[in-house]
């Protein structure tokens, strides 16, 4: 073999063969929505900075739902922030068939939601940022209103808190030690 061929340590100037910096972005279990872009600005000596923020909603359509907020000079850099950000804040939501178990309230700020069961059929009779939540959360047949604040991130963390509160008939027993039936009966 040639004295050539023989791979040898590297030596300064030399450029190293490496693949792509990032791995490849794998198909996720999620789905996302994007529910809302801000352009905002910080005033500083030369001017104005300009930067935008982007409200993300995450779910999995098994009741596993999250919202991320992330800001950025690119909105898809932002975008991917507020994806991350969701992944982090998950939440857990109880369904029962299609809907939820029981009517409930989420506050968040000023934002207010009620959440209603509905029967089958219904479908999602939501506003905007709401409806968002709850299709990617997997609730089919809901029925809800909104009271106080309608900014976008107020309704999302709203209707999270709201569908993070809600408990079935079989978590709750198994809290208190009991049997469903012991509850109901």
């Amino acid at each position: 073999m040639p004295q050539e061929m023989e791979k040898k340590p590297f030596e300064r100037g030399e450029r190293r063969e490496r693949g792509p910096r990032r791995e490849r972005r794998q198909e996720s279990e999620f789905q996302e929505k994007m529910v809302a872009i801000n352009r905002v600005s910080k005033t500083v000596k030369g001017g104005r900075n300009m930067r935008f923020s982007a409200l993300v909603v995450i779910g999995d359509g098994k009741g596993r739902v999250g919202c991320g907020i992330g800001k950025a000079v690119e909105i898809p850099e932002a975008a991917r922030k507020a994806t991350e950000d969701a992944k982090k804040h998950l939440v857990h939501v109880s369904l029962k068939g299609t809907s939820i178990p029981h009517e409930t309230i989420g506050r968040f700020g000023t934002g207010e939601i009620l959440l209603l069961p509905a029967p089958e059929g219904t479908g999602v009779i939501a506003g905007g940022p709401a409806r968002a939540v709850l299709e990617l959360c997997g609730v089919k047949d809901i029925r809800t209103k909104s009271y106080g604040s309608n900014n976008p991130i107020n309704m999302v963390k709203a209707t999270i808190e709201g569908l993070a509160s809600l408990r079935s008939a079989e978590e709750v027993a198994k809290m208190r030690g009991k049997t469903v039936e012991e509850l109901l009966g």
